[in-house]
């Protein structure tokens, strides 16, 4: 169980770069002192090191692909965008970025009527599919397999062309310095679009996001209208979306 566990963690620390203690604790779900008894383990690669309050590594950790990625507190993912789709009402044009929390959004979504999603991920074009009162719009380019998206500089220009009122957009981490984080450098161009062309922006984040900054911002935490996620974010976070206007949205 511990072994396992420690090879969770390392996995974690690669993919989000720079992890507190707290936030650790609370995704393995551990004390803080069994998470000290793993660390004297883990710090013992490389490229993991020990930083105030956390860890950090300067290894670049490979995308995890969709399908392991999903698997990740998916009933909070749950909850999040089921909160998210009561956001969305008859009539609306939607954009629903590509994310495992995002994705699930569609089953929330089959009672409305009248909805258009744009979207650039595959998986969610196939859910939509059986329900006829959404219809699909799908951006062009090239497949990624591991994010099951269609990215590219083709895509963003798409993009360009419609006229969004609501974007429900998926993130790696955020926080005050650095912003709205994503992990895979083609979809970036696409989520800065979809903010741009929105009149109102959501950001689907569950706490486990909150501070982790990821290798590329694409936007401000300032930009967006909304955070839903499961649990209130630390202070910081909080003052600062308090100042700006922007609303947190607990998924109870």
């Amino acid at each position: 169980m511990r072994p396992k566990r420690i090879e969770e963690i390392k996995s974690y620390i690669y993919q989000n770069k720079t992890v507190t203690l707290e936030q650790l604790c609370r995704e393995f779900k551990v004390s803080m002192s069994t998470l000290r008894r793993d660390l004297e383990e883990i710090l013992q690669e490389k490229d993991i090191k020990k930083i105030y309050g956390g860890v950090t590594t300067t290894k670049r950790k490979e995308l995890v692909p969709f399908d392991e990625r999903n698997i990740t507190n998916q009933e909070i993912k749950e909850r999040i965008a089921i909160k998210a789709a009561s956001l969305v009402e008859n009539g609306d044009i939607i954009f629903i970025d590509s994310g495992t929390t995002t994705f699930h959004m569609i089953e929330a979504l089959k009672e409305k009527k009248d909805i258009t999603v744009i979207t650039n991920n595959l998986e969610i074009i196939v859910q939509a599919v059986p329900y006829p009162d959404i219809k699909i719009i799908s951006l062009s380019g090239m497949l990624s397999r591991k994010t099951l998206s269609f990215t590219g500089m083709m895509a963003a220009q798409v993009l360009q062309n419609y006229n969004i009122g609501k974007a429900f957009m998926a993130a790696t981490g955020f926080s005050v310095e650095n912003g709205i984080t994503n992990s895979s450098p083609p979809e970036t161009e696409i989520k800065q679009t979809a903010v741009q062309r929105s009149q109102q922006t959501y950001l689907l984040a569950d706490s486990s996001k909150s501070g982790v900054i990821s290798l590329m911002t694409y936007c401000s935490l300032d930009k967006i209208d909304a955070l839903v996620t499961d649990a209130q974010p630390s202070n910081g976070i909080c003052d600062f979306m308090n100042a700006h206007g922007v609303r947190i949205i607990i998924a109870e």
